[in-house]
């Protein structure tokens, strides 16, 4: 069914197109990528004719290690799938070719999404597209298909990232010098870098919608096209990755982290539906509660019941957890509302456009594990015909007995590593294999002396 949406938009390239680009030389290059824990992509440029008559078929090889690394790419210990013990052998990245594409910022360049497989042909369980796939499967057994969109904020600066890496990140010249949010004069200053983005994404197969300032210097959001959740995913990865390398052409630099200073966070709200196989809204019905079908209604029962111990898979970074603060627009109480920007879940469209938008994740979120995360706790609502309470219609951050989300990424490990739902769900490998990832994050940052320490104590302690 993907791959065939796929085609209908016009977003794959076609085999017999990539055939006929290679002979003429309009493309002499093929990324075969796939994202990694971290939400990054990872993979290697390929000769595009080798990957014609070769790898597309056979795929490609790449070390093991790179779903058992650090954010800076050092090997780290813990990891059951990759170590000095096993020898670091390779996985192979197999193209899915329903994801082959054009990056018309890259000259002559093709791109395609990799599933990632053991050399016996079995699946890389604790990838995030596996991971992904398999809460997809368990919706397509009952018959039904998730849609997705993500909303993803940045914040661009006036500085190419070398230059912002030199100075360790200090003093950079943020792309507006007030807030934004829906400003069309100080959003045009913005603009040759926006539509290079735009058209850059639009060109490689994603189909915009709007871009908008939002609230902090420099931020802006470009939306995109309600698809299928793993094309959506998929596409997320592409964006983001593209989006940063047209910043770098521009001579800027732009960032994702869910909480760059004090102000607004970059977030990443993702609305989810579902339909059945012949295209109707299983979410909507006319007669029920605020439009809501019954196995909506237990949806996002499941989602509000297992936000939780599922945080891990939405607020995956130390600095995660700084972006969750009151009065903010990124939420703190694990509560449902109607159009409620004040929840976690806010419910949201009418007929066959209603839908969930979380709101917990931020602008660093790997989007193949959020996204199975909503799936899978809509789904333990689902199968218990969870009853959904009625909906917070005041300032939830204000709410009385209403839990919290996690604060920290230790506590959040702790519910991951202690949730019987995410064992049954993923499985006790993939919870293993990110627990680890967390327990390796928080290592490193307990044993980091940070600027806010030296300016405290240097002196004054």
């Amino acid at each position: 069914m993907a791959s065939e949406k796929r085609s209908a938009q016009g977003a794959a390239l076609s085999w017999d197109e990539l055939e006929r680009l290679v002979d003429s030389g309009d493309i002499d290059t093929v990324i075969v990528a796939f994202t990694d824990m971290q939400g990054r992509l990872a993979g290697k440029r390929v000769s595009a004719r080798l990957f014609v008559e070769e790898l597309a078929a056979q795929g490609v090889d790449c070390c093991g290690y790179l779903l058992a690394v650090d954010v800076d790419l050092n090997t780290v210990s813990g990891y059951a799938m990759s170590s000095w013990e096993t020898g670091y052998g390779d996985m192979v990245m197999t193209p899915d070719r329903s994801t082959l594409r054009r990056i018309p910022w890259l000259p002559a360049t093709a791109l395609v999404i990799a599933d990632l497989a053991w050399p016996d042909g079995g699946a890389v369980s604790v990838a995030p597209r596996s991971i992904l796939r398999r809460q997809l499967d368990r919706l397509g057994e009952r018959g039904l298909i998730a849609d997705a969109a993500t909303e993803l904020e940045f914040m661009a600066f006036d500085v190419p990232y070398r230059q912002a890496w030199a100075s360790g990140y200090r003093d950079l010249t943020p792309a507006s010098d007030y807030n934004i949010d829906y400003a069309i004069l100080a959003s045009t200053r913005m603009e040759p870098l926006l539509r290079d983005i735009r058209l850059g994404m639009e060109g490689a197969g994603l189909r915009f919608e709007a871009v908008k300032g939002e609230c902090n210097y420099g931020q802006q959001e470009i939306g995109f096209r309600y698809d299928e959740a793993m094309v959506t995913c998929d596409n997320h990865a592409i964006y983001k990755n593209g989006a940063k390398e047209i910043a770098d052409q521009h001579g800027k630099s732009l960032t994702f982290m869910a909480k760059y200073d004090e102000r607004e966070g970059n977030s990443c709200h993702i609305h989810l539906s579902l339909r059945d196989g012949d295209g109707a809204a299983v979410f909507a019905d006319d007669d029920g509660p605020h439009g809501m079908s019954p196995i909506f209604r237990s949806f996002v029962a499941g989602v509000l019941a297992s936000l939780r111990e599922l945080t891990l898979f939405f607020a995956p970074n130390i600095n995660s957890y700084k972006r969750f603060a009151d009065a903010s627009f990124a939420p703190t109480a694990v509560a449902w509302g109607l159009d409620n920007r004040t929840c976690a879940l806010r419910v949201v469209g009418h007929e066959r456009n209603i839908r969930v938008e979380c709101r917990v994740p931020g602008g660093d979120v790997n989007q193949y594990l959020a996204v199975a995360a909503l799936i899978a706790g809509g789904l333990y609502g689902v199968e218990r015909d969870l009853e959904l309470p009625e909906p917070w219609g005041g300032n939830a951050y204000e709410a009385p007995d209403v839990e919290r989300l996690p604060t920290t990424l230790a506590e959040a490990a702790a519910l991951f590593e202690a949730s019987s739902l995410a064992r049954e769900a993923f499985g006790d490998d993939v919870v293993a294999h990110y627990l680890n990832n967390a327990r390796v994050e928080l290592a490193a940052f307990n044993a980091a002396v940070t600027d806010w320490e030296r300016k405290r104590g240097f002196e004054r302690l």
